[in-house]
């Protein structure tokens, strides 16, 4: 149900609520914000939420209470493209890329997502659900207090299986909460090695029913890519996904300008991500069709390819998320602050825009705006406090983690003020 809480004395509490014209994200100064079972019940100036409280009989200092003197209280953070559930790493692989070996020639050779694959089928429920929370409570104290969990390091029926059902544990078991997503056509496993159609037949006669039916995710991915699966083969499995009700996302135009986004726009898509090669007429559709564009910067600086053209997402009226992408391969970092600062210094994004794309913009990216991201009245008690004065020092200091304490639904999660108390 949540718990109670009131937050006192920020020096900014910055809500993240969608005003129009408006170009900083509803920064409040002098305010509280008041959290009852876990939802906010009041937000706004000190004295104006005192008064609402007595006329319910209550005082502020009824309320177990957080002093956020000289802080910046911020919506909890939404990581919205993870591969959270796997075993195994590939530090070998990473050397291989730093000596000039591409990312696709090393998944050719039975590398990469491949070598993941074996890992994972090796390993037992409980080994992934040890690995997990180790990984949750890492971005736990990175201000995450949402994350988006994609299988697809199975690529059978088995292990896809185990990784949904590990994350649709881990989010029971853990603070953070866990957005499952069916990535079955994350590669062309080695049994199915040059029939892709074949493997998407599979997926959709064996797998994709199930997770359905048993409620293992909320939305169906698809790595839309030169020599995985192209723009035909992703239309059938996401349409398939989406006449057995999953919402849908796409790995898009990462690697080559395959149509991605222009296949994200035509099924209504959530999300399309990555969108590193996206192209002119791409970037129209998706604005055209409100589908957020997640960026995965992280991933872009370890593969040392070009970024996505963030800017002209915008200025074409799209909407920008940001997310880690942390995984094994590309990316092996959980780093809100590397983010951060490659939103800034890799995309030109503005601190008001990093902001949004950690908060309400990722919200939207996983259909859950009207439940978390932003703080206001009737949502999750859900937001993390910095060690800072103002949201700008966010990708000001550079890889520097500026989260001092988290609280989800109104329980603080983590308070690195007191070491001794809640852990994080």
């Amino acid at each position: 149900m949540g718990a109670d809480l009131i937050i006192e004395n920020a020096a900014e509490i910055v809500t993240c609520a969608p005003r129009a014209g408006e170009a900083r994200p509803g920064v409040l100064t002098g305010a509280s914000l008041v959290i009852e079972q876990g939802r906010i019940t009041h937000l706004g100036p000190a004295e104006r939420v005192a008064a609402e409280l007595a006329a319910k009989g209550r005082t502020p200092a009824s309320f177990p209470r957080l002093d956020a003197a000289g802080k910046a209280v911020l919506p909890g953070f939404i990581d919205a493209h993870t591969h959270l559930v796997f075993a195994g790493d590939r530090v070998d692989e990473f050397s291989r890329r730093l000596a000039g070996e591409g990312y696709l020639e090393i998944l050719r050779h039975g590398g990469g997502i491949l070598s993941t694959v074996r890992a994972t089928r090796r390993a037992s429920r409980e080994e992934l659900l040890r690995l997990g929370r180790k990984r949750l409570d890492a971005m736990l104290a990175h201000g995450v207090t949402t994350v988006e969990a994609k299988s697809g390091y199975g690529l059978d029926r088995d292990t896809e299986i185990r990784q949904l059902e590990v994350a649709c544990e881990l989010g029971c078991l853990h603070p953070v909460e866990v957005v499952p997503t069916f990535l079955g056509a994350h590669a062309v496993p080695e049994e199915y090695r040059g029939r892709p159609s074949a493997y998407i037949d599979f997926l959709i006669a064996a797998v994709l029913p199930e997770v359905a039916a048993r409620g293992l995710a909320r939305f169906c991915d698809v790595f839309c890519e030169t020599g995985v699966f192209s723009p035909a083969e992703a239309r059938r499995l996401l349409r398939a996904a989406a006449d057995l009700g999953l919402g849908l996302k796409i790995h898009a135009d990462e690697m080559s300008p395959l149509g991605g986004a222009e296949l994200a726009a035509e099924l209504g898509a959530v999300s399309a991500d990555h969108l590193l090669h996206v192209s002119p007429a791409g970037i129209a559709a998706l604005a055209r069709a409100g589908v957020v564009a997640v960026l995965l910067p992280m991933t872009a600086f370890s593969l040392r390819e070009p970024y996505a053209p963030a800017r002209a997402i915008l200025e074409a009226g799209g909407t920008v998320a940001l997310a880690t992408d942390f995984n094994p391969g590309s990316c092996y970092s959980e780093s809100i602050p590397l983010l951060s600062a490659l939103g800034a210094v890799a995309l030109g994004l503005s601190a008001e825009e990093i902001v949004a794309a950690l908060t309400i913009h990722a919200a939207a990216a996983l259909g859950i705006a009207g439940t978390v991201g932003s703080l206001e009245v009737g949502k999750q008690g859900d937001l993390v406090v910095l060690d800072a004065p103002s949201y700008r020092h966010l990708p000001y200091r550079l890889g520097v983690n500026l989260v001092e304490t988290v609280v989800k639904r109104g329980e603080i999660v983590c308070d690195k003020r007191n070491p001794g108390g809640t852990a994080c």
